[in-house]
């Protein structure tokens, strides 16, 4: 017992663990509260490791603002506003670092034994920031929201699958169509952020369950949280008394934000300076690999990217080799156009690798029969780390084929509203998903609103569906894989590279972890560090 423990004491000082998580693990060994907490606290002095402190003011420096942001989790889609929705709301459950469920609204979950119902166990007395407690009914009224088309909710395709659901005492309880095995990690989608009567009074009010109350909303510049004092979960999270986020859109911007101490953490590190940034005085440059990528994505219900020999000569005058060394500069891998690498779990890796090859675009550009006008690609600094210049190299390889691409530079505030999900050619970024499930049915599935590619094949689904209910994990990967190769050669993905999640910490922030599930801690690191000088 004593070598689990030690084992238990260093990962939280590690931040892999959480002090809850540590605490009710320690009780389950017959160790005390109060034990485990002087246990922690000795093992974080001998390790070198300060403890958490509270107090002070956290400023965080982000890309992916602009100022048609709302407050409403159904129509969160880029960085700024998940930070935003990670410090006033929460969820049923998230997934940790390591892959494993961590308990957030629901404090334990129970499945049939053909997974096909689900029972979540609603915490008590958890208190949302408008005084009112948190009740299972409001977790049903949430979900009811975003499985509502007109909500426009990014979590729409996840929640296609469910039957009914209902509430039963302290229970919510989840009813699908088809067995999924997958179900606790679909909830742990950012969007479905539990708030009072589901939110469906005032989505924007930002009212949830979080360590913060939002004090200034400023979209586009600076949004402003101020910690609670009735924070239910004070042990682990909200250590800062105030957060403070500015909108940093320009990458030299906030790169000169970290350096100067006008911020103490910054997403989106340009692979460019990273190596020199991380040289710099009182920082570090911090790199997780995950299920990220950069893509190009392109409608398939408009010409003439309806043409499938169109998009496969895209596909294959893109140097994605020459992308992940330019662009990422080795952080991160070549992709293989379909949005799955290596990181999840039943990846086929046998899928060969599309190769760059001018031939083959070139050949499939003439039998496309497209008439030479100029196919226009979107982009702008906001769309990923370099996404202009790696259009410029695309554009480059594509004349190259014969291939009349065109660049459009568009401004970076109105991007994520006026050109992705709008344009029918235009770049982009996905932080990917926990599971394969959950990545194909936000954005592949042919009824998803988030859809960004308009493909719709009712054969996908059906596989996707058929995926859900096998329980057979080896059955279950050969599904997933004809799904991954019938996107690839049909789909208007086009996917280059898969990136690291690349950010830059000052030494002064304490508890900072890479996650593979997204940028900045999954978009915890203001909610989940602390000031060392507080």
């Amino acid at each position: 017992m004593n070598d689990q423990l030690k084992s238990m004491t260093a990962d939280v000082v590690k931040g892999i663990m959480t002090r809850r998580e540590f605490v009710g693990r320690a009780a389950a060994l017959g160790v005390t509260a109060a034990v485990a907490n002087t246990m922690l606290a000795e093992s974080a002095a001998a390790d070198g490791h300060a403890a958490p402190k509270r107090g002070g003011m956290m400023k965080i420096g982000s890309s992916g603002g602009e100022s048609t942001n709302t407050q409403d989790p159904a129509l969160t889609a880029s960085e700024v506003p998940l930070n935003n929705l990670r410090a006033w709301g929460e969820l049923l459950v998230e997934v940790d670092a390591e892959g494993q469920i961590d308990f957030r609204m629901a404090e334990s979950v129970e499945a049939s034994a053909d997974a096909k119902q689900w029972v979540f166990k609603i915490r008590k007395g958890i208190p949302f920031s408008n005084g009112k407690d948190m009740t299972p009914d409001d977790v049903l009224k949430t979900m009811q929201r975003h499985s509502n088309e007109d909500s426009k909710s990014g979590a729409l395709g996840i929640m296609k699958g469910i039957a009914d659901m209902k509430v039963d005492g302290d229970n919510f309880i989840v009813d699908l169509e088809t067995p999924n095995a997958d179900l606790p990690y679909l909830m742990a989608d950012y969007h479905l952020m539990i708030q009072p009567n589901g939110g469906m009074d005032d989505p924007g009010a930002a009212i949830g369950t979080g360590a913060y109350t939002l004090e200034i909303d400023e979209p586009g510049v600076r949004h402003a949280f101020k910690r609670r004092d009735d924070y239910w979960d004070s042990e682990n999270r909200g250590w800062a008394d105030e957060i403070e986020q500015l909108v940093l859109n320009d990458a030299t911007a906030r790169t000169a934000a970290l350096q100067s101490g006008q911020v103490h953490i910054i997403n989106r590190v340009d692979p460019k300076v990273a190596s020199l940034l991380d040289r710099a005085p009182n920082l570090s440059v911090q790199s997780a690999s995950g299920r990220g990528h950069y893509v190009f994505i392109a409608h398939k219900d408009t010409a003439p990217f309806d043409n499938n020999d169109v998009m496969l000569a895209l596909k294959y005058a893109i140097n994605r080799d020459e992308m992940v060394d330019k662009i990422l500069r080795g952080y991160g891998t070549k992709g293989n156009d379909f949005p799955i690498n290596a990181s999840y779990p039943l990846f086929d890796d046998t899928i060969p690798q599309r190769e760059h090859s001018i031939e083959k675009a070139a050949e499939h550009y003439k039998k496309s029969g497209h008439d030479g006008s100029p196919i226009v690609l979107r982009v702008a600094d906001g769309a990923f780390p370099g996404a202009v210049d790696a259009a410029a190299l695309f554009q480059q390889s594509a004349q190259a084929a014969g291939i009349p691409l065109e660049i459009k530079r568009e401004p970076n505030d109105g991007y994520w509203s006026e050109v992705w999900n709008v344009q029918p050619f235009c770049a982009s970024y996905w932080g990917g998903r926990p599971v394969q499930d959950q990545m194909y049915a936000t954005a592949y599935l042919s009824t998803a609103d988030w859809n960004d590619t308009r493909w719709k094949r009712p054969e996908f689904d059906k596989m996707l569906n058929d995926a859900k209910a096998e329980l057979d994990e080896t059955k279950r990967k050969a599904i997933y894989s004809d799904m991954a190769k019938m996107l690839r050669e049909e789909g208007g993905l086009i996917l280059p590279m898969f990136n690291d999640f690349v950010s830059g910490v000052s030494n002064n922030i304490g508890g900072y972890v890479n996650d593979p599930n997204g940028p900045v801690m999954n978009n915890k690191s203001h909610i989940a560090c602390w000031l060392k000088d507080a």
